[in-house]
């Protein structure tokens, strides 16, 4: 079988390349799903680059989600019932990049037939982590103002269609105007052009306050990091809370406690992998329920910028980190 594979962390337009690997069988508890299509998301390439929270041991094969039907059970219940079933892929271990993947039997979570391929390739991580921080952690109140960074990624415009949808306002933050204009149209709020390199924390912290009002920020969401996580944080008002997930600024936050004790706000980190192993099957099959009907209804649906066949992988990296590609990119291994 073919898979997508690095030896060593790198850029990864350098380091990938289809490769022959023999393919994999089963263990107790596990199943072999032939993979259709997996999404490139921000966390696959920080693994190829060796900057993610679980670390890759080389040679590896990145992707984190993705579609697939299930081909084989190494036993158990749960394993032979999924047996021939289309599912949703959620890899914790990496791997979904490949002509075939083995994962346990309770990472694979069937999947409607009423959403699209492309719709359940990406049915998981962004829909899942939209919905969990602002309603399931947060639960953020009709009427509030939610601020979230990067706002113009794909995770941030579906908060912002939540947000329409559930009646709790979206201040997004962004770095350029052209994101800007496009948010405003898809319903944004309020949105906010952060220019890193010329205002200080305090005073993008000020513009926000002036947005949401003098009493601070209430609840806000920040996958950056560095000086606009920390303008976040300093804009909290009293019992305000930020969720950090992400660092894609490769900076640390930087602020001083004093910042938190004045106002009694607070930072709590969330990660995806961590909330869904706390939580038991009725409430996973719940979710899955709320995510399909709110994929349906367009509200947490992924636009999808195009899609690559694995052989031309080194293009699928560059244009899913390309600032003018505006979607998720697709790698596709099967159209059945």
């Amino acid at each position: 079988m073919k898979a997508i594979r690095f030896s060593s962390p790198g850029n990864p337009a350098d380091v990938l390349s289809l490769q022959d690997v023999a393919q994999p069988e089963p263990g107790s508890g596990e199943v072999l799903v032939r993979m259709l299509a997996s999404p490139i998301n921000p966390s696959d390439l920080m693994y190829v680059r060796g900057h993610y929270t679980v670390p890759a041991v080389c040679p590896a094969t990145p992707g984190f989600e993705g579609v697939g039907i299930v081909e084989q059970s190494g036993g158990g219940l749960r394993g032979r019932l999924m047996k021939g079933r289309r599912v949703v892929v959620l890899n914790s271990r990496g791997g979904n990049w490949a002509d075939y993947a083995v994962v346990p039997s309770n990472q694979v979570i069937p999947m409607s037939q009423s959403l699209s391929l492309d719709q359940a390739a990406t049915f998981f991580v962004n829909p899942a982590t939209a919905w969990v921080m602002t309603q399931e952690v947060l639960r953020v109140p009709q009427g509030a103002w939610l601020v979230q960074t990067a706002a113009g990624s794909a995770l941030g415009r579906m908060i912002i269609r939540l947000g329409r949808h559930l009646g709790f306002r979206t201040l997004n933050l962004v770095r350029r105007q052209q994101q800007a204009e496009e948010l405003r149209a898809a319903g944004a709020d309020a949105v906010f052009v952060v220019d890193d390199q010329q205002a200080t924390t305090a005073e993008t912290a000020a513009a926000i306050r002036q947005i949401v009002g003098p009493g601070g920020v209430q609840f806000s969401v920040d996958c950056v990091g560095g000086p606009l996580g920390s303008a976040v944080i300093e804009s909290l008002g009293r019992g305000g809370r930020m969720l950090a997930f992400g660092t894609l600024s490769g900076l640390p936050l930087n602020f001083s406690p004093r910042t938190l004790m004045t106002v009694g706000s607070s930072v709590e980190g969330f990660w995806l992998g961590n909330f869904m192993a706390s939580r038991g099957l009725l409430f996973k099959l719940q979710l899955v329920r709320t995510l399909t009907s709110l994929i349906r209804a367009g509200v947490l649906n992924t636009e999808i910028a195009g899609t690559w066949s694995p052989d031309s992988i080194r293009d699928a990296v560059i244009a899913a980190e390309a600032s003018d590609v505006s979607g998720k990119c697709l790698l596709k291994f099967a159209e059945r």
